[in-house]
């Protein structure tokens, strides 16, 4: 039997206690051990270092907001906290970590700023080498200043990407041992709300999903100089609905295939083929998330699975994926979880 372990990253204003884990019975095709495994303020976002040493949680603590690091105890999935680093304000949305665990980068919503953090050896946080402040606004009233929602690396690493809500912004930074500095800018769409992006694992594409404008944004990306170029907008969600839906997570396979967007209050995870050699995007399916309010979802390592978690029915969500036309099955939709928001799986 093969289990693989996944992490919960959580709102605490409920019944939640911090940070979840989970494992997936990969031959049994089932969700289970469900736990708490870390007591923290708000741990919305979580990532974890490729070698599976670590996990990096955002978290809260009175009026600060901040980084905290974890060891993981691979037989169990305890966390074993380590160190944080907290500022004044409020505590970030985002949190990712570079391929070496050397380096992690937050993006915080609310102050609209990239924090970037060298790693000790012994996966200790250090205060940031780093603090960027974005300026501006756009038209939509939830765009009245920046809102950065995603930081994190190019796939060579060389550059920071940071995605801003409020601003309509894609901004890569070069990345300097832990010192950020402005390379390029993207404006996209204006009153789209970008929000997260994911690369394609040949590096020369990427994909925004919007918030606001409820569309995936294709780019180019040129590795040389950090700078993306817009291909195509695709819409996530039926034309003929109406209702408040926010767009939420964007995964890509790892084979470069297939992307799949998640969509708050169309409750639905949308699914696209990747056209190869230009990019651009064709829409494949819907498929409902079996609760309310998606905020993210996960790929299992294996490819074979995708977990979603609703946030506002508190459940995680479990599909079988076929490799070959990209489409969900629903396997499983009650497992619990108070206030869910993040998931991540161990690197196998």
């Amino acid at each position: 039997m093969s289990k693989l372990i996944g992490y919960i990253g959580t709102y605490t204003k409920g019944d939640s206690k911090g940070v979840y884990s989970f494992t997936l019975d990969t031959d049994n095709a089932k969700l289970g051990d469900v736990k708490a495994v870390a007591e923290l303020d708000n741990p919305t976002y979580v990532n974890i270092s490729q070698d599976n040493s670590t996990l990096y949680a955002v978290v809260k603590e009175g009026s600060n907001g901040g980084v905290a690091s974890f060891t993981i105890n691979h037989e169990t999935g305890d966390l074993t906290k380590l160190n944080h680093q907290l500022l004044e304000g409020a505590s970030p949305c985002h949190v990712s970590v570079d391929s070496q665990n050397r380096q992690v980068v937050s993006a915080n919503y609310h102050k609209g700023t990239v924090e970037s953090y060298l790693v000790n050896p012994d996966s200790t946080l250090n205060p940031p080498a780093s603090i960027i402040e974005h300026s501006g606004n756009g038209p939509h009233e939830r765009q009245e200043k920046p809102h950065t929602h995603f930081s994190g690396f190019t796939p060579d690493e060389k550059y920071v990407v940071a995605v801003d809500l409020g601003i309509d912004k894609v901004i890569t930074y070069k990345n300097a041992n832990g010192e950020l500095a402005e390379a390029h800018s993207l404006l996209v769409k204006a009153g789209s709300g970008p929000r997260h992006i994911a690369f394609h694992p040949n590096g020369k594409f990427a994909y925004v999903m919007t918030e606001l404008s409820n569309e995936v944004i294709a780019l180019s990306y040129n590795g040389e100089n950090g700078i993306f170029t817009e291909l195509q907008y695709i819409p996530t969600i039926p034309a003929d609905f109406t209702e408040n839906s926010q767009g939420s997570a964007i995964h890509i396979s790892s084979d470069g295939r297939f992307i799949y967007a998640g969509n708050r209050g169309h409750d639905s995870i949308a699914v696209f083929s990747v056209n190869q050699d230009n990019g651009e995007l064709s829409f494949v399916e819907y498929t409902s998330t079996e609760g309310s309010w998606p905020r993210d979802f996960a790929i299992d390592p294996t490819g074979k699975f995708v977990v979603a978690s609703n946030q506002e029915s508190s459940n995680l969500v479990l599909f079988s994926r076929d490799g070959e036309t990209g489409k969900l099955t629903l396997l499983q939709s009650e497992i619990s979880v108070p206030d869910p928001v993040c998931v991540k799986f161990l690197y196998v």
